[in-house]
């Protein structure tokens, strides 16, 4: 229910379930990790990430959820991946991105959404914390108070404001989100691999 797409420098790693709206089991969340540990080793110049359908993720399978996934270390295992990756990140958000399925999106240099796109983490109303590095991501984009308002208050983002936040980075058209994460990612797939991590970490 991953699928990855190699294409030369550039890795995709599409989640694709959407009959159950691309919600995550475990087996899905290990292999995306596996997916960006390996483009670490082999050095992809680019890692995407993007749902299959009109809905990005819906985060964690709730029967899993119930049965001890919602706070599986697998979680901070992929977005730990991601956030170390010395190559570009980037989240196509072709749909609605809720619950757990935001770390892995916080992990990514960019987030490219469409206007369709909805966002909130309802993780306090189904009895769960957040994963650990997720608050803290999350209020560096948005500020603490907005974070609070996604975690704690329960707040529905919609596209227009989460832009206004700064939680994603550009709003396309659906139609539009491929090309538009190809020009994003066209120079660092043409660069040097020690250029491309360099200037992440000088970004920091």
């Amino acid at each position: 229910m991953i699928r990855l797409e190699k294409n030369g420098g550039l890795w995709r790693a599409v989640i694709a379930r959407p009959d159950k709206a691309n919600s995550l089991t475990r087996v899905m969340l290990a292999e995306l990790a596996a997916i960006a540990e390996a483009a670490g080793r082999e050095e992809a110049r680019a890692l995407v990430l993007t749902g299959e359908g009109g809905v990005f993720s819906a985060g964690a399978d709730l029967d899993e959820a119930r049965a001890g996934l919602a706070t599986d270390p697998v979680w901070e295992r992929l977005s730990g991946a991601i956030a170390a990756l010395p190559c570009l990140t980037v989240a196509a958000l072709n749909g609605t991105l809720a619950g757990g399925a935001f770390g892995m999106a916080l992990a990514c240099d960019l987030r490219i959404a469409v206007p369709e796109a909805k966002f909130f983490y309802p993780v306090m109303k189904l009895g769960f914390l957040p994963q650990p590095s997720d608050p803290v991501r999350m209020a560096r984009l948005v500020g603490p108070a907005r974070a609070k308002m996604i975690l704690m208050a329960g707040v529905k983002v919609g596209a227009a404001e989460a832009l206004d936040w700064g939680l994603v980075d550009r709003i396309v058209a659906s139609e539009a989100l491929a090309a538009t994460v190809a020009e994003l990612t066209a120079d660092a797939l043409g660069a040097d691999m020690a250029l491309v991590g360099a200037i992440k970490r000088l970004v920091g």
